[in-house]
């Protein structure tokens, strides 16, 4: 695709705290940055900054919360995580991907969350994982 074709594409963005370049592929295989256990046969990203924003911010790891620009190279699918089981509808705009993510850019003016909404968010992923529901399919 083009530069002036992806300038007018859906965007898309990937949080994490990987640290990629423009052309990087995003691929399915590794780790969740949520949860322990198999390698995601899936990669997972969103339609709205703000989600992009939660998956660095809550990612594993020491490094440096990162977003980017991502674009789809295969089939798209609504993220059944959260639009099956907290967000009928999608209104997240979270989506999954059996196919890799290609990196366009980093996004590097973003504001992350108020610390106290980022503990809540923590504490209630820790009480989904005592809860031992803290399943991605």
């Amino acid at each position: 695709m083009s530069a002036t074709a992806t300038m007018f594409s859906k965007s898309f963005f990937h949080g994490t705290k990987a640290d990629l370049a423009p052309g990087d592929m995003i691929v399915p295989g590794h780790q969740s940055n949520f949860i322990e256990g198999k390698p995601l046969s899936w990669v997972y990203f969103a339609g709205t900054l703000d989600a992009a924003i939660w998956g660095a911010e809550l990612a594993a790891g020491s490094e440096r919360e990162r977003i980017y620009v991502v674009e789809a190279t295969g089939a798209v699918e609504d993220d059944p995580n959260l639009t099956d089981k907290r967000f009928p509808g999608n209104p997240t705009l979270s989506y999954r991907s059996p196919e890799p993510l290609r990196v366009i850019a980093e996004v590097t003016k973003w504001h992350g969350h108020p610390t106290e909404r980022l503990q809540e968010m923590r504490d209630g992923l820790a009480r989904l994982r005592a809860q031992g529901t803290d399943i991605i399919d």
